[in-house]
């Protein structure tokens, strides 16, 4: 997929539509995105229990997005603050290599992607 139109900015989620659910990323700029992952790295909690480990990961978005369609979606910027994007940069750079505890309903990567832009971890995708 070409990035020739992106528009994205540091700081920026990224929303990548996958087949049965949406994965998200915080875009650092330079065509690189930070983003959790279950160990294994797959980008979906559905294929994983309610609760396992995941770690945070570098990559290039071209490389994340694969054959998916992603847009930029600051979903929460009309009810939430968005951080300073060098900070949100330089902290999600910093988990980079961390393991975390994953949970598909109080941690995944749309609760990663949030707290890094909000400074707090909020999934709509998860109904609980």
């Amino acid at each position: 997929m070409t990035l020739v139109l992106f528009k994205g900015k540091p700081g920026d989620l990224i929303e990548i539509f996958r087949k049965a659910f949406q994965h998200w990323a915080i875009y650092i700029g330079k065509n690189e995105v930070v983003h959790f992952v279950l160990d294994g790295g797959l980008s979906t909690g559905l294929s994983a229990s309610l609760s396992s480990t995941g770690k945070v990961l570098r990559e290039k978005l071209t490389d994340v997005v694969g054959n998916d369609r992603y847009k930029v979606n600051n979903h929460l910027d009309k009810r939430r603050k968005a951080r300073d994007p060098s900070i949100i940069v330089k902290e999600a750079c910093a988990m980079v290599g961390h393991e975390l505890k994953y949970s598909i309903a109080t941690f995944n990567c749309e609760h990663f992607a949030t707290k890094m832009r909000y400074g707090v971890g909020v999934s709509q995708q998860v109904c609980i």
